[in-house]
């Protein structure tokens, strides 16, 4: 029996639900009712078969990726863009950036039917954006994706250059090498986020510290594109000092992509600490940006 995706208006007539496996989407435009309805109905046309897409390629999406690629499929190549930058820095797959790189072709196959003042399609987290002239979007961050509860919110604006938004950790979806709690990543793109918030995440740790605990991949998963590599699982009792020293090793890897434009900001989160990468107006300057302690530019 062929698998159908399921489509529909959410009970507030305004959202649209796509899902589809493990993709599932919340989208909504606001614009004029004509084509809002079109929007919508490119949207559930490029969704249905998406999955299939990918699971085309599946095999190469969880091999470590290169510069090059021979991947065929629109959404398996902005993927591997998406994570190319990191090819040579450390061991990252396309499968890092397929949340972001899906929700970015839902919307780009709404705008290219439809005439919209604003857009968000979200994918368990990972937004990309659309703001006509005039329109902001406001992001709630969250301390743990897990659980409950907006802690704080930051707004962005139609003259930002953001349009991907993407956060990672280990109480996410996917597992994690690091220890962050949440890392939340503002890009160009959100493939993009997707991509930085893995590396980001990963970076926010303490290796070798005997109350994290950690355990191979593919003996939770077995088909896991992380191998054997040890994910955290746990994380037992830190010290102030220690959970700023872990902050502290994150942001250095956020300023550094940072400074080689690959995102216009991050937020890291552990154990109730934050820092922010990031100036308060990325679009007039691109100085190197400071690392601001419990705040978050709203």
């Amino acid at each position: 029996m062929t698998r159908l995706p399921q489509i529909a208006l959410l009970s507030d007539g305004r959202r649209l639900h796509l899902q589809d496996g493990p993709i599932d989407l919340i989208v909504e435009a606001r614009g004029r009712a004509h084509e809002v309805r079109a929007a919508y109905a490119a949207a559930a046309r490029r969704f249905t078969g998406l999955l299939d897409e990918l699971c085309a390629e599946l095999p190469q999406l969880r091999t470590a990726a290169k510069e090059r690629s021979s991947l065929k499929g629109v959404v398996a190549r902005r993927m591997h863009a998406a994570v190319a930058p990191y090819a040579t820095d450390g061991f990252i797959t396309p499968m890092a950036a397929v949340a972001g790189s899906v929700a970015e072709e839902v919307l780009g196959a709404m705008l290219d039917a439809a005439s919209l003042d604003r857009v968000y399609v979200n994918n368990g987290g990972d937004i990309a954006l659309h703001l006509g002239k005039g329109q902001h979007f406001s992001v709630g961050l969250m301390d743990r994706p897990d659980r409950d509860g907006v802690m704080r919110t930051m707004k962005v604006d139609a003259n930002d250059p953001t349009r991907g938004i993407a956060t990672s950790g280990r109480h996410g979806r996917s597992f994690s090498l690091g220890i962050a709690d949440a890392v939340t990543v503002l890009a160009a793109t959100a493939s993009q986020a997707d991509a930085a918030a893995t590396v980001i995440a990963n970076a926010v740790d303490l290796p070798g510290h005997p109350a994290i605990i950690r355990q191979p991949a593919n003996e939770l998963q077995p088909d896991s594109d992380l191998g054997a590599r040890l994910v955290t699982r746990d994380v037992g009792e830190l010290s102030q000092n220690e959970i700023a020293a872990a902050l502290e090793s994150g942001a250095e890897c956020a300023l550094q992509l940072f400074d080689r434009g690959l995102i216009e900001g991050a937020v890291l989160q552990l154990c109730g600490d934050m820092l922010v990468v990031g100036p308060k107006d990325i679009e007039r300057q691109r100085p190197r940006p400071a690392v601001l302690e419990n705040a978050v530019h709203v």
